[in-house]
């Protein structure tokens, strides 16, 4: 080696060690730091409601730290053992959906159609409804691009409308889930093409006493076919319908029957079903909004390919919002779509699997260690999913600290007191409006995460979860105390 490239090492070997000590230095004040008092009072504060609950300390996992640049835990139980998270899973799935769909981000839903087949008002061939993965896809969307299609000027459609759901796989509800299927809108099949969170909507109202109640399902279409034995009964009875969905036997749609009695004296009640097949659903929904518009169709409703032009485009809410509708809600339709749609970023179609392998891409990013948790769904509707109280708190603490994604993740979570899953919770105490946090529920499993607010500045994440057999409004109340301990 010459003498200039010994020169060269030698400094470099300088610069690497004067650095080296210079990090060390300044890292001395916070690794010997004495903990600032409010973090010994709150240890104190929170050991003793944990011991008052009676709740068995082997049923919780629960990790608080300092947001701060400082490395306080300010309380830790069982923090490095693996519980089932259930629906605070959403909190993985928004982070890798925002690292992967900045701010602002939309997906686009397309009429199509073959231009040499328009011919003055008449399009001689199919319609194609192509998807583009829309989770926010309902009727006012659906109206936007029916009248965007209106100012085309085609008055009648002779071929078929064809829906084209590629983009995703065609696996509606896909494996990871829970193995009972039921037919509430919570556990809604997964399309491309969806249209209205997959799910309808059942109103039932009074007629007169002994008669048969006004029954209807919102949206209207040929898709839904509705069957009702609800009677009305006199004043005082009060009400019980039940609604149970079934698949046409033609496989051409959905019957839902309605039963059960209404109260003449009854406000109305509503049922919110899912439907089995997304997307011949969402094509029957534009035929009956193509129809209202006075274009008519002389085909069926089939799914296949697009092809052809665009001639009207509809482009979904910012992914910041259709976030907040996940968050919020706790809406697994959501989580589902946007994993997916993460999955077909890459290549299509998007699969559950793909989005997973996103996920712990990320997990792995900020540190997480794969021993730390396992993670197969992305909504945490499945007891599969197992999680580590800290590595879950590492997420919190990312997006905190990520100028790019911060304002968009915390928005999107329920505020307690106000809305969302939170709306009942720490309502007039002074946790109001100084937590926001994702909720969990399965049975056997209760947890919360998120961030609470002190009023010096700091900004606490948190990390709560519960499997064991005691009673579900105990550990709320529980998770709620400490929170509230944490503001304080």
């Amino acid at each position: 080696m010459s003498a200039h490239g010994i020169s060269v090492r030698l400094r470099s070997m300088k610069t690497i060690f004067f650095l080296s000590v210079a990090c060390l230095i300044s890292y001395i004040p916070y690794a010997f730091a004495s903990e600032p008092d409010w973090v010994a009072k709150s240890k104190k504060k929170i050991s003793n409601v944990v011991d008052k609950s009676g709740i068995k300390k082997a049923h919780l996992a629960i990790y608080i730290g300092d947001g701060e640049q400082t490395p306080y835990v300010v309380y830790e139980l069982n923090g490095a053992k693996k519980f089932i998270p259930a629906s605070i899973t959403k909190l993985v799935t928004a982070a890798t959906t925002l690292v992967h769909f900045p701010p602002g981000t939309k997906f686009k839903t397309q009429l199509m159609s073959q231009q040499n087949q328009i011919k003055g008002e008449v399009l001689k061939g199919n319609l194609y409804l192509k998807g583009g993965g829309d989770p926010s896809f309902v009727s006012e969307s659906m109206w936007f691009l029916v009248n965007a299609f209106v100012r085309t000027g085609i008055k009648t459609i002779e071929g078929d409308i064809v829906v084209d759901d590629s983009y995703f796989d065609k696996l509606r509800i896909d494996p990871s889930r829970e193995n009972a299927r039921v037919d509430r809108a919570y556990d809604a099949p997964i399309s491309a093409m969806s249209f209205n969170w997959n799910s309808v909507n059942v109103f039932v109202r009074p007629a007169d006493n002994g008669e048969d109640a006004h029954v209807f399902a919102d949206p209207e279409n040929e898709y839904i076919r509705l069957k009702s034995s609800v009677k009305t009964v006199g004043v005082g009875k009060g009400s019980t319908v039940i609604v149970d969905r079934d698949e046409d036997a033609k496989g051409n749609g959905d019957v839902l029957k309605v039963s059960g009695k209404i109260g003449v004296d009854s406000k109305e009640v509503v049922i919110y079903k899912n439907i089995t097949q997304p997307d011949i659903w969402a094509g029957y929904n534009l035929k009956a909004f193509l129809k209202q518009r006075g274009i008519e169709i002389k085909g069926k409703v089939v799914s296949g390919l697009a092809s052809g032009d665009i001639l009207a485009e509809s482009e979904s809410k910012p992914i910041e919002q259709i976030l907040a509708d996940m968050n919020k809600f706790s809406n697994n339709y959501v989580a589902e779509m946007l994993a997916k749609n993460i999955a077909a970023k890459f290549s299509t179609p998007g699969n559950i699997p793909k989005a997973m392998d996103k996920m712990r891409e990320y997990l792995a990013s900020i540190g997480v260690k794969k021993e730390d948790y396992e993670i197969y769904n992305p909504s945490g509707l499945t007891r599969d999913n197992k999680f580590t109280a800290q590595s879950l708190w590492m997420v919190l603490h990312d997006m905190k600290d990520q100028f790019q994604y911060q304002p968009e993740f915390f928005t999107s979570l329920p505020i307690a007191g106000v809305d969302g899953t939170l709306k009942k919770r720490l309502k007039e105490t002074r946790g109001e409006r100084w937590v926001r946090a994702k909720t969990g529920l399965l049975t056997g499993v209760v947890s919360l995460a998120g961030y609470a607010g002190r009023r010096d500045g700091t900004v606490l994440p948190f990390v709560m979860m519960y499997n064991g057999s005691e009673g579900e409004a105990e550990v709320r109340t529980l998770f709620d105390k400490i929170a509230l301990s944490l503001i304080e």
